[in-house]
């Protein structure tokens, strides 16, 4: 690391942007600022009167901060982003975009835990101030739970022999470090090992810090904050959350569909998807930054 900043490579930079549709007076939010590179580009389309309200609750995130008085930075996550845009006096603001990827400063970052390629703690924390590791999970968890864990977050082939070897063996120890784990479980590993463990480590982070939770809480929250008119831009990068995305970006709502004496619902949708199919990267910009491989974009407008 050179300085106070961190490399990171911005995914779907220009479309995620362009899909705000930015005014050069508007107030936008980047909710994952992350490396930072979105903020700098909705930054370079702002003229001197717009405002970008940035959240990230990794305090690590900052140091990539740039030094520029339109910019509000908010250490939290975004699953409270209506509470904390009121807070600093923003009752509604007219874009908001999320790249929910986890960013390459964490992946690269040995004692964050977050890649198979280090050796280091089995952390996972993406706000150092909650409690929960990804290795107390592993510790405390039933074999039932580490079940559900790997199927539902991390789509492990053999999810229910994996959590029954973990429970079976975490009182020998081993659940340490990344390569003490690698080590546990190397008897049941099934397939391309650094895609099963790949797999396996995506619904541990996942679970740690409650992602699918958060996005449920930020994607309504959003819809809340943002103007008529404006535009909710987000990146995922995995079908857990593309799906989730897609159905509330459809329906605008968590609550059950209502249903009059004909059968026809009775809810309106107050956003409307901009791209019906998601966006996604170029062959270009996966073969630069592969990370970017299974990125999709989609973007909605609040129509009501």
């Amino acid at each position: 690391m050179a300085g106070d900043t961190f490399y990171h490579t911005t995914v779907l930079l220009k479309e995620a942007v362009d899909g705000l549709a930015i005014k050069e007076d508007g107030v936008y939010v980047d909710a994952t600022f992350g490396g930072g590179g979105h903020s700098r580009e909705i930054l370079s389309r702002l003229g001197a009167n717009g405002k970008l309200i940035a959240f990230d609750h990794d305090a690590d995130a900052w140091r990539n901060k740039p030094e520029d008085a339109r910019l509000e930075p908010v250490t939290e996550n975004f699953r409270y982003i209506n509470r904390f845009l009121r807070l600093h006096g923003y009752k509604e603001v007219d874009g908001i975009l999320a790249d929910l990827g986890v960013s390459s400063f964490q992946f690269d970052t040995a004692e964050r835990g977050f890649s198979i390629r280090f050796d280091g703690p089995l952390d996972m924390r993406m706000d150092k101030r909650m409690e929960m590791t990804a290795a107390d999970i592993l510790k405390t968890y039933s074999e039932v739970q580490l079940h559900k864990l790997f199927e539902q977050y991390g789509e492990v082939r053999n999810a229910k022999q994996l959590a029954k070897h973990i429970v079976d063996n975490r009182n020998k120890g081993g659940l340490d470090s990344i390569e003490s784990l690698k080590a546990m479980i190397a008897p049941v590993m099934r397939g391309l090992p650094n895609k099963y463990l790949a797999q396996m480590f995506q619904a541990l982070r996942i679970e740690v810090n409650d992602e699918m939770g958060a996005l449920k809480e930020f994607l309504e929250q959003a819809t809340k904050s943002l103007k008529l008119g404006g535009r909710l831009s987000i990146i995922t990068f995995h079908s857990l959350e593309d799906r989730l995305v897609k159905q509330f970006m459809k329906k605008g709502t968590w609550e059950e569909e209502v249903v009059d004496v004909f059968g026809r619902s009775e809810h309106k949708s107050v956003l409307k998807p901009v791209n019906n199919k998601p966006i996604e990267p170029t062959e270009e910009e996966v073969k630069n930054n592969n990370r970017a491989r299974s990125a999709r974009l989609r973007i909605a407008e609040k129509i009501a």
